[in-house]
């Protein structure tokens, strides 16, 4: 068995090249983040990112537009004590990016076992500085990944606009 928990973190993209992060419910100081969770055993990380969006952030209103060539790894600090720390070190992350594809109403943190107080858009370069710091290699990583799909996004949208307004 591995070392660390086999995990889906998405970059859900809205039209204007913004990314989704929420905030986490089990925490009494802000703490933000990119919805995430487990890949089970016989499961994609693409199923994993799919399914994992709409138990979090009660959405399927999205489509994988690529995913990070590489996994990145980060080790749960010192004090974090019980539960998933006492079978795995840390977790070892697949980023998804999608392009979110519904309205913002679209977007119910009151699911079946809710994880989020809170969630807004921000820019792909605002990941890392939003991060707790044990999680912050994961964010440059996807900044790095991320900021030429983001920008191809941002491209096809704004000429989809303006196609539009003719």
């Amino acid at each position: 068995m591995s070392a660390y928990r086999p995990c889906a973190a998405m970059l859900l993209f809205n039209p204007a090249g913004d990314v989704l992060v929420a905030e986490r419910n089990d925490m009494e100081e802000s703490a933000w983040q990119l919805p995430q969770g487990g890949i089970d055993k016989g499961e994609t990380a693409e199923q994993a990112a799919l399914r994992e969006l709409e138990e979090e952030i009660g959405t399927a209103s999205a489509t994988i537009i690529a995913v990070a060539p590489n996994t990145v790894s980060y080790d749960w600090p010192a004090n974090k004590v019980g539960g998933r720390r006492k079978r795995w070190r840390g977790q070892c992350i697949t980023l998804v990016a999608l392009q979110f594809s519904g309205h913002d109403r679209d977007i119910n943190l009151e699911t079946d076992h809710p994880e989020f107080r809170n969630w807004k858009w921000v820019s792909l370069e605002m990941l890392p500085r939003l991060i707790t710091p044990f999680k912050r290699v994961v964010y440059e990583y996807a900044v790095t990944q991320f900021t030429p799909i983001r920008d191809k996004l941002r491209q096809v949208n704004s000429q989809s606009n303006r196609n539009g307004a003719l």
